[in-house]
């Protein structure tokens, strides 16, 4: 649904999620949070850099093999966008399945107008209606796109953002969003090695940090937060167990502060975790979706199988053996 502001222009959402997060015993803030105009910005330059393989090796993938994505998917569909960021990928699909209408869906709005424009600009026949919202609950979609054959269009790996049974139901809702007979074309990161994945998540020139201490600086802000920003550093680990780059913000000594009057208290090396970027096996990609209510129609990955794009099909439940 679309974000609600206050009159004192907070979004609610965001207030309860950080208030909520910093009360707990081991502190988290959802992604989501890091993505206001400044934190997408940041998220665009984090994709150019040359330690974050996924977006070079997506778009690779997209270079190579759309025209086939695009034979099987067809003419004629509404692209609907779940995440929309810039819509630097976006293109490369369009110019290959002559879409119907394209709905870019994002939660940062400012960000969000300015992509659709620029997108608009390349594609002036093509019908697009952006829809501010958190997608990761049921969108509505415009009535303009309501009875168009759709295509989901999820790239980036976002999914992987998700712990599993999250990501389980955001596949079902857009299922539920896209109906039966839908596609979806899905981007999943693969599992590799930890000298290549935590590079991708901590780079040397210091954007991937900034991206993460962005949300303390959202925080103060937005909430009347005193958080003294210099007392804490981006960190980011591979937990091998749980297949997940996990990134956290650290603080670097005892710190006291307070947002909206509330005051908290963090001790040094105690973190906030803000986002997690799970790592996904040919096999364990089908269980997902699988559960999600998808089923794997073609699948595309990159010489070194780093990374993989997904086209499936939302079917009809089935539930006898």
């Amino acid at each position: 649904m679309a974000t609600i502001e206050t009159d004192a222009g907070v979004d609610p959402a965001f207030r309860k999620a950080v208030l909520d997060g910093l009360r707990m015993d081991r502190r988290a803030i959802g992604a989501r949070w890091l993505y206001d105009l400044k934190g997408s910005e940041l998220f665009e330059d984090i994709t150019d850099l040359p330690e974050y393989y996924p977006t070079r090796t997506e778009r690779g993938l997209l270079d190579a093999y759309s025209g086939e994505a695009g034979a099987a998917i067809g003419a004629g569909r509404a692209v609907i966008e779940f995440g929309s960021g810039s819509s630097a990928k976006t293109p490369l699909l369009l110019k290959q399945i002559d879409p119907a209408a394209y709905v870019p869906i994002d939660i940062s709005g400012e960000f969000l107008r300015d992509s659709a424009e620029s997108l608009s600009d390349e594609f002036p026949e093509l019908p697009v209606f952006p829809v501010e919202a958190d997608f990761s609950h049921k969108v509505p979609l415009p009535e303009a796109v309501a009875d168009m054959p759709k295509l989901g269009f999820f790239p980036g790996s976002t999914i992987g953002n998700m712990v599993p049974p999250i990501a389980v139901d955001f596949l079902r809702t857009m299922k539920e969003t896209l109906g039966i007979g839908a596609m979806l074309l899905i981007g999943m990161d693969r599992v590799k090695g930890e000298e290549i994945l935590v590079p991708a998540y901590d780079d040397a020139a210091g954007v991937t940090a900034a991206f993460n201490l962005n949300l303390l600086t959202r925080i103060n802000r937005e909430l009347g937060g005193t958080i003294p920003e210099d007392a804490f550093r981006h960190r980011a680990v591979w937990n091998d167990p749980l297949a997940r780059v996990e990134m956290h913000i650290e603080a670097l000594r005892d710190v006291e502060f307070t947002v909206e009057g509330e005051r908290f208290a963090m001790a040094k090396g105690e973190t906030i975790h803000t986002e997690n970027s799970h790592k996904y096996g040919p096999r364990d990609a089908r269980i997902l979706l699988r559960a999600g209510g998808w089923t794997m129609i073609r699948e595309w990955s990159d010489r070194k199988d780093q990374f993989a794009l997904i086209l499936a099909e939302a079917q009809p439940e089935v539930t006898a053996p």
